[in-house]
């Protein structure tokens, strides 16, 4: 970033493409669909450039580029207020189902799958992103960060523009939110497959 702000304008190339599968894929999380995630990822860029002269480069560049997708894609979602389903394309494999205690990291663990469980890891992965979309978007965008980003709390808080304590919170409610849409889509689900 220091180096396209002094005038290399190939460095903004190497920016967009070092960050451009992971802003992508939060984005697209976060969204709920690829071809506003797609746009909102440029509308980030273009902020990047405008925003150039601002950029602190005694801070970590990421954080503040997810800053401004975050910014970006909640003024797409206030526009677009209508809910959206989130196509979280990351597999989430290896923890059983049902009220064992399975919790959302447990959920997100990834081991490799056997053919056998291909299917109920397929099912599992439909399950989260339902559980998931049902979130407010505070809670969601808390979690996709955290989880899904892996960002530590001070870099939520970074990019969300919050107290530390926040992020916490939110992420406790967000967990609590998830794991209540997760009992009860997975007993939804159990219900609809016992026959008649």
């Amino acid at each position: 970033m220091v180096a396209y702000r002094s005038g290399e304008s190939a460095a903004m190339e190497v920016l967009v493409k070092r960050h451009h599968e992971k802003l992508l894929r939060f984005l697209i999380r976060l969204v709920g669909e690829r071809a506003a995630a797609e746009d909102v990822f440029q509308e980030t860029f273009v902020q990047v450039h405008l925003s150039a002269n601002s950029y602190d480069a005694e801070r970590r560049f990421e954080p503040w580029l997810f800053t401004i997708a975050a910014n970006k894609a909640r003024d797409l979602l206030r526009k677009n207020s209508r809910r959206r389903t989130l196509d979280l394309s990351s597999p989430v494999q290896g923890a059983s189902s049902g009220g064992d205690g399975t919790t959302f990291v447990d959920l997100l663990a990834s081991s490799t799958a056997t053919p056998a469980a291909e299917t109920s890891d397929a099912e599992k992965d439909r399950l989260v992103q339902r559980a998931v979309s049902e979130l407010p978007a505070t809670l969601r965008e808390v979690i996709l960060l955290a989880y899904f980003q892996r960002m530590s709390y001070s870099q939520i808080a970074d990019v969300l523009g919050i107290p530390l304590g926040t992020v916490k919170s939110r992420l406790h409610s967000a967990v609590a939110a998830f794991a209540k849409q997760w009992s009860f889509m997975v007993k939804s689900s159990e219900e609809y497959r016992q026959p008649s």
